[in-house]
C-alpha cells in the first residue's frame, strides 16, 4: 500500500443543535422534553472528552468507471458517483469517544428515555464534529468538498471499514475499533470517503 501521512483534527466540538437532537429523538419541542436534553446534556458534556478524528489525503483516478484510491479499485457504482468530477479524496475516522457508550449503557438499565435522549445527542454529536471538520478542511483546502460517503451507503459494502482502518490506523490514532461484525467501538463513531473538487 502507499505511503501516506494520517493527521489528526483538533476535535473541538460546535455548540449543540438542539433542533437536531430533536429530530434525532423523533419529538416535539416541549418543556418535559427540553428539560430532558438540558439535564441530559449537563451529564454528558464530561463524556465527550475522548472526541478525535484522524483522516488523510489521498490521490483519486477512475479506472472503468470506478474509483481508484491507494491503486485499490473500489468496484461501487454509487462511490463513483459521489466522486466524480473530483480529483482528490479525504478519507477520515471520527468517533466522539467511549464517554457516551457508557452513558447511554449506563441508563438503558436505569431508564430507558433518557438513554434514548442521550443516544440522540451522541447522533448529533458525530455529525456536528464530522460538519465541523469537513467545514475546517474545506477552507484549509480552498476546495469544495463533496458529501460523506460512508461504507453501508448504496453499493459501497460495509466490509470496506475494514481498508479505512487499515489506512487510517484508527485504533492507534483515535481509539476507535472495528469488531467481526463490522461494528465500530465506540458506537457514535463514522468512518467516510470525502471528495475534494
Amino acid at each position: 500500500m502507499t505511503q501516506h501521512a494520517i493527521e489528526l483534527f483538533d476535535a473541538s466540538l460546535p455548540p449543540v443543535d438542539r433542533g437536531e437532537v430533536l429530530r434525532y429523538l423523533r419529538a416535539r419541542e416541549s418543556g418535559e422534553v427540553d428539560a430532558l436534553i438540558e439535564d441530559c446534556l449537563a451529564e454528558c458534556e464530561g463524556a465527550l472528552t475522548g472526541a478525535g478524528v484522524c483522516y488523510c489525503r489521498a490521490e483519486l483516478r477512475f479506472e472503468n468507471g470506478f474509483a481508484v484510491i491507494f491503486g485499490q479499485t473500489i468496484e461501487s457504482h454509487d462511490l463513483a458517483r459521489a466522486l466524480a468530477g473530483c480529483r482528490e479524496v479525504l478519507l477520515l475516522g471520527a468517533t466522539v469517544g467511549v464517554g457516551m457508550d457508557r452513558l447511554i449503557a449506563k441508563y438503558s438499565r436505569l431508564c430507558p428515555s433518557r438513554a434514548l435522549c442521550l443516544d440522540a445527542i451522541g447522533d448529533e454529536r458525530i455529525e456536528a464534529l464530522c460538519d465541523a471538520f469537513c467545514a475546517q478542511m474545506q477552507q484549509k483546502t480552498g476546495s469544495t468538498l463533496g458529501m460523506r460517503f460512508s461504507p453501508g451507503y448504496g453499493d459501497l459494502p460495509l466490509s470496506y471499514q475494514r481498508e479505512l482502518f487499515a489506512i487510517l490506523d484508527c485504533p492507534r490514532k483515535i481509539g476507535l475499533t472495528l469488531g467481526e461484525s463490522l461494528l465500530m467501538s465506540p458506537s457514535k463513531s463514522v468512518t467516510a470517503l470525502v471528495g475534494i473538487s
